[in-house]
């Protein structure tokens, strides 16, 4: 069987394994910037014993944000980015960053929210604006340009995010991207936004970086974007040449989040991040955001096997991984990372565990009580707050 802890390659970047500390956006940046918290809580993840953690998520543009907490990639932010890159080099790991345009999911936020096509989004309320060839073509350069500033930091590899409704995966969606020009209609042209992006995104991160796409497979809703399409962006993506891994995943931040989750919806626990009378209509109407889905390891595996077969780049599995022998049979499988989120919330040493013999599964119950914990610094609830990497 492969061996998880063998050092692998990741495009140009040697990892020391082939574990990824999933993105799990943190909330813990201030003015766009990178706290002391948040270089602590990489820090931790790093010293656990992952080959590769993921600061989630970086905004290219201050209308790309789609929450409170989040930093903006801007020549401000490069001397903090820089620290923290170092202090987890420091424990023997690579650094990436997951870099996106929130897109329609940007309204969250109360701002406009920009969408393929003009929509109305009943999590703010309010019509989203249809991006013009300006945009598009301001966009991509912020892409490129918070790419070079991160390669300035000192990061390891940058992941364009491609996935739950965000911008460049709203303009995949066939449900999102009702678009008429060259942008839209066929699956060819509802990617190449996409397409353009990850070719600018791999000019300006050099030789020296690993770039990877996290790429919604399904996004959870009808009419959106299927394994047939999606299966084909990937292999338009593939032949392109920009990318060194495709980490897959699914699911909509903007109508259907506990898609890419699985589990009990912790609506109770939402409600109460939320102000009046928002708080009142969600504890009412939430469970029509938040449907509960049975949760199964690895719920992402079927699904993901279709891109295995379908494709010879590298790929990253998601989705609800518990055990080790999960991890190994996804590795025999042709799969060359995987990708762990709520288990290292929840024990960000259980790599360090696996390793020493002991392979009992992670402790994480998948209850998602974590979920509305990213507007004050993303955790565990049952993890003592002393324990709690990057706590304060």
């Amino acid at each position: 069987m492969p061996d998880p802890f063998a050092p692998a390659q990741l495009g140009p970047v040697h990892l020391r394994n082939r574990f990824v500390k999933a993105a799990t956006f943190e909330g813990m940046a201030s003015g766009g910037l990178v706290t002391d918290r948040l270089l602590d809580f990489h820090r931790s993840m790093a010293a656990g014993g992952v080959g590769l953690t993921t600061v989630a998520y970086l905004a290219v543009s201050e209308d790309g944000q789609g929450a409170p907490g989040e930093i903006v990639v801007r020549p401000e932010a490069v001397p903090g980015l820089r620290r923290l890159a170092q202090a987890v080099h420091a424990e023997g790991a690579a650094v990436s960053a997951q870099l996106g345009h929130a897109g329609p999911v940007a309204a969250g936020t109360g701002r406009r929210g920009l969408a393929p096509s003009r929509t109305f989004t009943a999590m703010a309320f309010r019509f989203t604006k249809a991006v013009d060839e300006g945009d598009i073509t301001r966009i991509t350069n912020a892409f490129a340009e918070a790419a070079r500033l991160l390669a300035d930091a000192g990061f390891d590899a940058v992941e364009v995010h491609l996935g739950h409704s965000y911008l460049l995966s709203a303009f995949l969606s066939p449900a999102l991207n009702r678009r008429r020009d060259r942008w839209g209609g066929s699956v060819t042209a509802r990617a190449a936004f996409a397409r353009q992006v990850a070719e600018a995104v791999r000019r300006a991160a050099g030789t020296d970086m690993a770039v990877i796409a996290k790429l919604n497979m399904v996004d959870g809703f009808p009419g959106g974007l299927w394994l047939d399409e999606s299966v084909e962006v990937a292999r338009l993506l593939e032949t392109d040449g920009h990318l060194d891994a495709l980490e897959l995943t699914g699911g909509s931040s903007l109508r259907n989040p506990m898609y890419l989750f699985r589990g009990e919806a912790p609506i109770e626990e939402m409600a109460r991040v939320f102000p009046q009378p928002i708080r009142t209509g969600f504890r009412l109407f939430g469970r029509r955001f938040l449907p509960s889905y049975p949760f199964e390891e690895a719920y992402f595996l079927p699904y993901a096997r279709q891109f295995r077969q379908a494709l010879k780049m590298p790929l990253i599995l998601l989705g609800g991984i518990n055990r080790l022998a999960t991890v190994t049979a996804a590795l025999a499988e042709g799969f060359e990372f995987v990708a762990l989120g709520r288990a290292l919330l929840r024990e960000p040493d259980l790599l360090l565990r696996w390793q020493s013999g002991s392979v009992g599964d992670s402790l994480c119950i998948h209850c998602n009580k974590c979920m509305p914990t990213i507007y004050r610094g993303t955790h565990c609830v049952l993890v003592p707050p002393g324990q709690r990497p990057g706590h304060v």
